[in-house]
């Protein structure tokens, strides 16, 4: 009996490309001698649902073709599970494929790691009983995607840097209060973010030398500077070098709370929940291939 495999696609990926990939990626793998059970959810909810349904049907690998949101809804059907997850990188970001050295510009070379992978049992990060894969953002770049997801021009990545110096010119540190493994701490800052791997947003890796198996969450706090500095060392989380900033503070914790006012926090690019939140690891919950 053919193995079988599901593709869950989010067809609007990266401007149409998921829809692109998928014909790439699909014939790929049934010439491979899968039996592929092809999905595509008209909404989140529905894509969620027919995740949960692969999981509850044994289906071994759940391959996703998307973005890190795809991820992130995967993500909520498999963590825990035996069933394990697969990518086929067709989003903007693609932060989840850059850990895994997962080829992001070529379909063909992604599925072929699907075929002929290994499995890696990696953590998750935890709010309640929802999962994350990279980062939590908790402060100015939560407030960043907040207004950029408000706006409707422009696309991509000029969005969110349109976003950013539109809230640069109003924005002062905010005033945080963080439970990290029962330890207390009181101060003000620009952001904290709570990271399970090392970057988000594209490759800003805020949360530099975050290990993906190591039974920790890495929680950094950026603490206040001015709006000058602050532009001067966003092009460093691209490299990891705004760790020697003297700003720069990064605790490690198996839980975490972030309480602040005004702050709805993200996680995996997705909107989570206003603050406060409470952030645990979930140890090797997530079984994904990998080269």
């Amino acid at each position: 009996m053919s193995p079988e495999i599901a593709l869950l696609t989010n067809p609007t990926s990266g401007k149409g490309k998921g829809a692109r990939t998928v014909d790439t990626a699909l014939p790929r793998l049934r010439d491979a001698g899968y039996v592929v059970r092809n999905l595509v959810g008209r909404d989140g909810d529905e894509a969620l649902d027919l995740a949960r349904q692969c999981v509850d049907d044994g289906v071994e690998t759940l391959v996703v073709v998307g973005g890190d949101g795809m991820v992130h809804l995967a993500l909520q059907a498999v963590a825990a599970s035996e069933t394990r997850l697969g990518l086929i990188p067709a989003g903007t970001g693609n932060d989840v494929a850059r850990y895994f050295d997962i080829p992001r510009k070529d379909a063909a070379a992604a599925t072929d790691v699907v075929i002929g992978g290994k499995e890696r049992r990696v953590d998750l990060a935890r709010i309640g009983s929802r999962y994350f894969v990279t980062v939590l953002a908790a402060g100015f770049d939560a407030i960043v995607n907040e207004r950029a997801n408000d706006m409707t021009w422009p696309r991509g990545q000029m969005r969110y840097n349109v976003a950013t110096l539109a809230e640069l010119r109003t924005f002062t540190p905010i005033p945080y209060v963080l439970d990290i493994d029962g330890e207390q701490h009181r101060f003000e800052a620009m952001m904290v973010a709570v990271g399970n791997g090392p970057s988000f947003g594209g490759g800003l890796r805020i949360t530099e030398g975050a290990v993906l198996d190591d039974g920790l969450l890495d929680v950094v706090v950026i603490r206040p500077m001015s709006k000058l500095e602050l532009v001067r060392t966003y092009p460093k989380l691209f490299k990891g070098t705004h760790v020697h900033h003297p700003d720069y503070r990064h605790h490690h914790a198996r839980k975490v709370t972030i309480a602040a006012p005004g702050i709805t926090a993200y996680a995996d690019g997705e909107r989570i929940a206003a603050l406060p939140l409470t952030v645990e690891i979930a140890p090797l919950a997530l079984r994904v291939l990998v080269p």
